[in-house]
Formats: C-alpha cells, sequence, structure tokens
C-alpha cells in the first residue's frame, strides 16, 4: 500500500473506493522512514515497476547523502529509470499527465 496512489476517478467507481489495483495507478508515492526505507527503495520501486506504475516519486528523508526526492519513470523488466533526482526544497517536474512542479520540504 503506497502513501500516495493517483488512479483514475473511473477505477474507484468500478469498485471499492479505497483499494485499486496497482496497475491502474497513473502515479505512486512512497515517503520512507526508519521502517520502511529498506522496502520503499527497492521492494515496492520493483514491485510498482513490475505492475507497470509509469511514474514512482520517492520521498526519501533518511538518504546517505541527505533528503531527496527523486521520479522514477519508464518501467520496464521491474526497474525503473531515473527521471529526476532533487534534494529537498528543489523542484521536480512531473510530465504529462500531470505537468506540474512539485517542491517537497
Amino acid at each position: 500500500m503506497p502513501d500516495l496512489a493517483v488512479v483514475p476517478e473511473e477505477t474507484l467507481r468500478d469498485g471499492d473506493e479505497y483499494i485499486a489495483s496497482a496497475d491502474v495507478a497513473e502515479l505512486v508515492m512512497e515517503i520512507t522512514s526508519a521502517t520502511t526505507a529498506r522496502t520503499d527503495r527497492i521492494t515496492k520501486a520493483a514491485g510498482y515497476a513490475e505492475a507497470g506504475v509509469p511514474l514512482y516519486l520517492l520521498a526519501d528523508r533518511l538518504a546517505p547523502s541527505g533528503p531527496t526526492v527523486t521520479l522514477y519513470g519508464e518501467p520496464e523488466d521491474g526497474t525503473y529509470r531515473v527521471l529526476a533526482p532533487a534534494q529537498f526544497g528543489s523542484p521536480v517536474e512531473l510530465p504529462a499527465p500531470f505537468r506540474l512542479t512539485l517542491t517537497v520540504d
């Protein structure tokens, strides 16, 4: 279960409005904590990529180089390509269909 998932509204209307399969998500986001960091960085990233989620946004407060936000995309064979790495406080551009700029502090 991600910290945030963006799914088409019609998907929610077709069933339970709180449960959606990962393969319908357009974006998922995880925010690391001491207990979830490894899972968020490795296991969940691979699972979302395998499911074909187009965008994965990881807010990693515990990254070794300091707090980072990384946008991953272009899932293929269970892995993502890094689209936009940034330090907390720096803007991250989300591509279509979102076309917006996020700043995570």
